[in-house]
C-alpha cells in the first residue's frame, strides 16, 4: 500500500521557511510583491486565485488582484502588464490561465518581463530551462519535483514517465527529470499501448487532464505516481489516476485534492521571493 505524499504538509515546510526570508528582507525594508491578472470569472481560477492571494498575504507578501471582465482586449491587458512590469512594488507576476478565446495565450505571456515571469511561462524562461539554466522554473512542475524528492528516493537512473505534453508541466517536468539524470519517456494522446510504459516506470507523473486515465493494472509495484490532474466528476474533484487501485501498487502516490496543488502554491512564492532578492540584490 503506497505512503500519501501529502503536499499540503510538504508545501507548510517550503511556507515556514519563506517566512523567515522574509522577515529578514522585512528588516531591509523590503517587501515582497506579487500581482495576478485575472480575466473573466472563471469558477476554478477565482478558487486558485483566492488561494494564492490568501497564502501570499499570510506570508507578508504585498499581494494583489487585477481583474478584467471576459471580453476585455489584448491592448487592455497589454497596457495593464506592461504597467506592472515597471511598478517596483511587484516582484513577480501572473497571468492566471486560462483565457477567454479572444487573447493569444502566448502573446499575452510574452508580455511579461523575464525578471518578473514567476510563472516560469515566457519564451524566455522556458529557454533558459531547456538550456539547464533555468531562471523562474514553472511552479507546477517545481513543486512536482519537490515532491519527488522528498521521499528520499533519487531520480538518477529511474525510469521516469510523464504522460502529457503541455507547456505547462509535461515539457518542463520532463526537463527537470532529466536534470536530475532520470531518463524520461513522455506519452501523450498519440501514443501507443500507453500502458506498456507506465507499467515500466520508477516514477511516473500524469498530467494528461483525463479522469481517471491511468488504472492499477497499469501502474508499475512500487513507483512514485504523481497525479497533476483535477476534473471535476459527479461534484467530486477526482485526478488522472485512478487512486484507489493505483495506490495498492506505488510507494508513494499523491492524492486529489490535497498533492500537486498546495506545492504549486509555494513553488509560486518561492520564485517571487526569488524575484524580489534578485530585484533588490538582496
Amino acid at each position: 500500500m503506497g505512503k500519501i505524499l501529502d503536499g499540503k504538509k510538504v508545501s507548510q515546510k517550503i511556507l515556514a521557511s519563506l517566512r523567515k526570508e522574509i522577515l529578514v528582507l522585512n528588516g531591509k525594508g523590503i517587501v515582497p510583491g506579487l500581482a495576478i491578472v485575472q480575466v473573466g470569472q472563471n469558477p476554478a481560477s477565482n478558487v486558485y486565485v483566492s488561494k494564492k492571494l490568501e497564502t501570499a498575504v499570510g506570508l507578508g507578501f504585498n499581494a494583489f488582484c487585477e481583474k478584467f471582465p471576459a471580453g476585455v482586449s489584448f491592448e487592455e491587458i497589454k497596457a495593464k502588464i506592461l504597467q506592472l512590469n515597471g511598478d517596483k512594488k511587484v516582484s513577480g507576476m501572473i497571468v492566471q490561465l486560462p483565457l477567454p478565446k479572444q487573447l493569444d495565450e502566448g502573446k499575452v505571456m510574452e508580455l511579461i518581463g523575464s525578471r518578473k515571469d514567476v510563472d516560469g511561462f515566457s519564451f524566455v524562461n522556458q529557454g533558459k530551462l531547456f538550456a539547464g539554466e533555468p531562471s523562474f522554473i514553472p511552479a507546477t512542475p517545481k513543486g512536482i519535483l519537490a515532491l519527488i524528492k522528498s521521499t528520499g528516493k533519487p531520480v538518477k537512473g529511474k525510469n521516469c514517465v510523464v504522460v502529457g505534453r503541455s507547456n505547462i508541466v509535461g515539457k518542463p517536468v520532463s526537463q527537470l527529470l532529466l536534470a536530475e539524470n532520470g531518463t524520461v519517456t513522455v506519452c501523450h494522446s498519440k501514443t501507443k499501448n500507453i500502458g506498456w510504459f507506465t507499467k515500466n516506470a520508477d516514477i511516473l507523473v500524469v498530467a494528461a487532464g483525463k479522469p481517471r486515465l491511468i488504472k492499477g493494472s497499469m501502474v508499475k509495484k512500487g513507483a512514485i505516481v504523481i497525479d497533476v490532474g483535477t476534473t471535476k466528476v459527479k461534484g467530486k474533484l477526482v485526478g488522472d489516476v485512478d487512486f484507489e487501485s493505483a495506490k495498492k501498487r506505488a510507494s508513494f502516490i499523491t492524492p486529489v485534492p490535497g498533492g500537486v496543488g498546495p506545492m504549486t502554491i509555494a513553488s509560486l512564492l518561492q520564485n517571487t521571493v526569488a524575484a524580489c532578492r534578485m530585484q533588490n540584490n538582496a
